[in-house]
């Protein structure tokens, strides 16, 4: 029985059931993209996603049979040395230089590294039952389930697993896990990295206990206005509506968001203008909280909040290009002096 090799499926099959349409992938390349992944085949239909596990549960979005073959690579050409240019002599208004390959010695101090965060393993609940061809959890591992006597019981013949306890790592190109040290460039070579930890398949995780202990956290926020309103985005990913609190003032916004895995975001902004309460929102999304605040005069905000810094001479621009204060604008808004020139 073979594996196949397409892209988004990785299932075994047998000649026999091997028909026209047996198989469902992705014949184009993955896309990852300032934390978003998605597939160039099917990006228009499939939105990107944040986490490793959602891309690899997007669905192929072509048919066709499955194949063992190993997928074509592109060579790449070997990339240039660089060099380093120093001028070594100077006369007579002529300069010469001469080149080396740059060294790997630097005399800076080395930095130090961030400490390593702590990932907890799942533990197969023996006790739930398993739907057959359900695949484990664990990275880098491709069972599926077939039977306890198979998969789950000590004495399985295919009860071991070989995996990577900890998440992938995507980083200036490179592919690898965190959890060992192999880093690769093309994604098909990335879902070939063998697993590095032996222990037991886990398709039904246990529930963990619930903690009391809440962990509090920062969240991004980024704006933009137009000469009535400010629009705020606060990206807090999953917050809950129904527990969170946000509380708009003329003066201030009271946020107090509660996120998945007992972390909370609590925040008050000392805006920079006054607002209208009455007339101000917000809206719960998916990945974000949407506050939009309705100004009670028509100057332009500087930033988002009040500082004592010195922001020396600002000239703040209206639309949508720009960095802070400008990002989102979708359409063009005038104030009610050049409405009326329109």
């Amino acid at each position: 029985m073979g594996r196949c090799t397409h892209k988004g499926c990785g299932q075994e099959f047998t000649p026999e059931n091997n028909g026209p349409e047996s198989c469902t992938y992705h014949p184009g390349a993955p896309i990852f993209h300032e934390g978003s992944k998605s597939w160039s085949c099917c990006s228009d239909v499939n939105r990107p996603v944040l986490d490793f596990d959602d891309f690899m549960k997007i669905p192929g979005c072509t048919k066709g049979q499955h194949t063992d073959e190993a997928p074509q690579v592109a060579p790449k050409p070997p990339p240039a040395p660089q060099v380093d240019l120093k001028m070594t002599s100077s006369h007579g208004g002529s300069e010469t230089y001469s080149s080396a390959p740059v060294g790997t010695v630097s005399s800076a101090a080395p930095r130090e590294s961030a400490p390593t965060p702590k990932f907890e393993e799942e533990e197969d609940d023996l006790s739930a039952p398993v739907p057959v061809g359900t695949k484990c959890r664990h990275n880098g591992c491709n069972v599926t389930y077939q039977s306890d006597e198979l998969h789950r019981k000590e004495d399985g013949a295919e009860a071991e697993c070989t995996y990577h306890p900890k998440p992938p790592i995507f980083h200036e190109g490179s592919k690898g896990y965190l959890c060992c040290k192999r880093r690769v460039l093309e994604f098909d070579e990335f879902l070939k990295i063998g697993g590095c930890k032996k222990g037991r398949h886990v398709f039904v995780p246990k529930q963990k206990a619930d903690s009391q202990e809440e962990q509090f956290t920062e969240c991004r926020i980024d704006h933009y206005q137009t000469p009535t309103e400010v629009h705020a985005s606060v990206f807090a990913k999953q917050a809950d509506p129904n527990t969170s609190t946000v509380k708009i003032e003329e003066n201030q916004v009271f946020l107090d968001l509660y996120l998945p895995a007992k972390k909370r975001f609590r925040k008050t902004l000392n805006l920079w203008g006054p607002v209208n309460p009455e007339e101000s929102s917000f809206k719960f999304f998916g990945t974000k909280l949407e506050l939009r605040l309705k100004k009670k005069d028509i100057r332009s905000w500087t930033l988002l909040e009040k500082t004592d810094r010195d922001l020396g001479n600002i000239n703040f621009t209206f639309g949508v290009g720009g960095r802070t204060g400008t990002i989102g604008a979708k359409e063009l808004i005038l104030d009610d002096l050049n409405r009326a020139r329109t």
